[in-house]
Formats: C-alpha cells, structure tokens, sequence
C-alpha cells in the first residue's frame, strides 16, 4: 500500500519532497475536515459555530497534550532506525502507543465529567448555545482514543520514511466525513436531524474509519511494527526518553490552547458572532500554519533519520530546502489572506453583520503568515535533533504575551482588531527570533561536530 522514502542518501530535495507532500496532503485533509464542519455548521448559524468553537478549544488541548507521546515516538524511532537499530525503534513505537493510550482514556473522563464548568468558562451568550457546546464536546470525548492514538500512529509511520499512508487513511476519512456531515447535521432518510451533535458523531466515526486503517497497515508492516510488542510494558528510560525530547513541547502545545482559551473568553464580549468568526477565521488561517506543520513534520523525520545516523551536513541542507520552501508559501498565503478576505469569508458564513468582523481577522492575521511557517518550521527542526527546548521557551514566552497585549489593544479605538493585531504581532516575533537562534544552533553544532542531543 505505500512505499518508504530513503531519508538517509539520493537528492536531499526529491527525498524530502516525497516524504514531505503526502504530510501536507495529510494536513490539508484535517483543514478540510474542519472546514466541512465549519461549511455545514455556518448554514445552521453563527451560535452553532460559536458552539463548536468553544467545544472546540479542548480538542485543541487534547492535541497538545498528544504532542508528548507523538513527536517523542516520532524522533526516538526515527534515531533509532537512522542508527539501524531496528529493535530499539520497536520499543520506543511501542512506549509511545502505550502512553497515548492511556492518556487517551484520563481525558476522555476529565471531558465527560466536566463538560458543564468546561463550557461555563467561556460565558457564552446564550443558553442554548452552551447546551450544543456541551453536546458537542461530550460526543467527541468519546472519541479520544481514536484521536491520541491515529496521531502517534500517524508520526510512527512517518518516522519510517513512509507518508503516504497516513495521506491515504486521511483521504479515506475525509470522503467518510462528507457524507456524514450533512446526513447527521441536517438529517436523511432515518436519520434525524442532530444539527452541532450530528457534527461531532461525523468526527467521531470518520477517525474511527481512519484508526482501523492505520491499525490493518500496522498489522501488515515489516518495516517498524513487526518489532512493536504492545504487550510488554514500556520500560522507564524508554517513557523518560521520549518525554525528554517532547516534554518541552508539550508543554508548549498544552499551554498554547490555554492562551487561546483566555483570548477567546475576551472575543466572546464582543457576542457569539465574534467567537463564531475567530472559529471560522482560524480555520481558514489553517491553510498556511497546517502545511508548514506537514512539512515540519518530514522535517522532523529527514534530520532525526541523518542525525542517527551522523551525517549533520545532510540534515542542515535539508532544513535550508524546506525553509526556502515554506518562506514561498507563506508569502503566498499571506497575499491570499490580506487580498482575498471578503469572498473567502462569505463563503463559511454569509450573514452581513458578521462578514465585516471576518474580514479584520483574515486580513490582520494575513500580515504574519511568513513568520508562523518559519516557527513551525524550526520547531520541527529542533524535534529532529532532539531539542525542543530553545523553540518551546520562545513560543511559550510570546505567546503569553498575547493576553495582556490583547486587553491593552482592544480597550482602544481597535476594539476587536486589537485582538487579532496582538495574535499577529507575537507570531511576527516568533517566527524571526526562532529563526535566528535555529541558525546560531546550527552554526555551534557545526563548530563542534555534535550531532544528536541525547
């Protein structure tokens, strides 16, 4: 069904590209699959996507805290095979299932149970949007297996070399997500009309056909699952070294949501209508900032595999492809955000009143799309060499700094705008100060022909 890409020689640019395209195709799918939502959820109403917005903000958590697991696995098993040991990469896929699975199961309960003080944070205006929020968020906790577990999957395979398989379950996925999405919204045949909890029972079953792919592709690979044994316990060191390389970054990944959710407290004073367009907006924002995550991603394999295996000259030369790469792209995204605002907008909500709000937030995010590639990008070349501290620290800082900026920005003439310029200015910073200090790691590796952070 797929084929592995040898990170290790051939033509830095054509390696990275093929393990590279398949990731991003991968991302693109999970935009596309919030964009269905959002695309069949805006027909219902701007306080049912204000609802999945809020909803929303803690399966944005559940992602971060996925990161420890997932980017952990990801580097250790990608090391470990550059290095050509087959059977240590075994073990750490296996730690990082065992952990994601029970990480699984803890935030499946905290969702369940709190569910209601969750919601409550977010003050919402209305009672019945707080109920479908409630709904929402409930449903898709029972999904959270499938949701930690298809992640860490996702980043084992991609760690061997092979992409395409993780794109093909996700396209499989996707298709399953468009015909449930207004079957269950909406109502068909049998099936009655669910409106926000028929969206979270088309998530929920288009990750569960994604799982039982990945799962059928793992139980026929040779490559890396043939070594995984699930039924031996992970071994201390094996938990402590994964999260060694990830702990930063989940940390970051967990704190960065929690932001978010303070920014979205303060959006929300301005009516369900400004929480539903920082929902939609930040969806179609996805296009730039879930691409660079991709190719982060092969990033993050093409240096962990070179880096095992000692070739640092290698894995600089392909990070300076990718950043050439991604600088393009989100020159690209950036012109289409600030030039083409209205009729993107228009097309997920058309509603006047909201389009307005809509257009402030693409356009004022427009301006720092360049920079949030190059963040995520460095990020992901950090993971690959097994330190992700110096980027975590910079979006950490920065990012906390969004919350006062933005009660400072929106107390004046900006209102509302001030909040999108506070999240625009701080990725600006991010992407320029991470960049030049990735830049002066590089130059320190060279200088003393240290390769891998252990």
């Amino acid at each position: 069904m797929a084929r592995q890409v040898d990170l290790l020689k051939g033509n830095i640019l054509r390696s990275l590209t093929l393990l590279a395209l398949p990731i991003m195709g991968s991302q693109l799918v999970q935009m596309a699959y919030n964009l269905i939502d959002m695309i069949w959820i805006g027909r219902v109403g701007a306080g049912a996507v204000a609802a999945v917005g809020a909803a929303g903000m803690f399966m944005w958590l559940s992602n971060g805290m996925a990161v420890l697991p997932r980017m952990g696995g990801q580097v250790k098993v990608a090391q470990s095979i550059g290095a050509g040991d087959i059977e240590a990469a075994g073990r750490y896929a296996a730690a990082a299932l065992q952990m994601g699975g029970v990480m699984s199961l803890v935030y499946t309960v905290a969702m369940f149970v709190g569910a209601g003080p969750l919601i409550g944070f977010f003050r919402l205006n209305s009672a019945e949007v707080e109920a479908q929020a409630r709904a929402y968020l409930i449903i898709v906790g029972f999904g959270m297996f499938f949701s930690f577990i298809n992640q860490v999957l996702v980043a084992l395979i991609n760690a061997t070399g092979n992409s395409r398989t993780p794109f093909f379950a996700m396209a499989v996925g996707l298709g399953a997500n468009i015909v449930l999405d207004p079957v269950l919204i909406f109502g068909a045949g049998p099936f009655p009309k669910w409106g926000v909890a028929g969206a979270a029972v088309a998530t929920v079953a288009a990750q569960g056909i994604v799982f039982a792919l990945l799962a059928r592709y793992a139980a026929q690979d040779q490559t890396l699952f043939a070594h995984v044994r699930l039924k031996r316990p992970a071994a201390r060191d094996e938990l402590a070294a994964i999260a060694k390389v990830s702990g930063p970054a989940t940390v970051m990944n967990i704190i960065f949501p929690l932001i978010g959710m303070v920014i979205a407290r303060l959006v929300a004073g301005w009516g369900d209508a400004a929480v539903a367009v920082q929902k939609v907006g930040s969806q179609i924002e996805s296009i730039s900032w879930m691409t660079a995550d991709g190719f982060a991603a092969a990033v993050n394999s093409f240096i962990a595999q070179n880096c095992g295996a000692g070739n640092l000259r290698r894995a600089r030369r392909g990070f300076g492809a990718a950043f050439l790469l991604m600088t393009v792209w989100g020159i690209l995204c950036s012109a289409l955000l600030i030039f083409c605002a209205a009729p993107i907008f228009r097309f997920f909500i058309p509603e006047a009143d909201v389009l307005p709000m809509g257009v402030d937030y693409l356009v004022i995010l427009g301006y720092s799309e360049l920079f949030m590639c190059w963040e995520i990008l460095v990020g992901g070349a950090y993971a690959g060499f097994g330190n992700t501290l110096p980027s975590s620290a910079v979006s950490i800082v920065f990012t906390g700094l969004r919350i006062p900026a933005a009660m400072a920005l929106s107390a004046t003439a900006l209102g509302l705008s001030g909040v999108w310029w506070s999240i625009s200015i701080s990725s600006i910073f991010k992407g320029v100060i991470l960049t030049g200090v990735f830049l002066a790691f590089l130059a320190r590796l060279t200088r003393k022909q240290q390769i891998c952070v252990q």
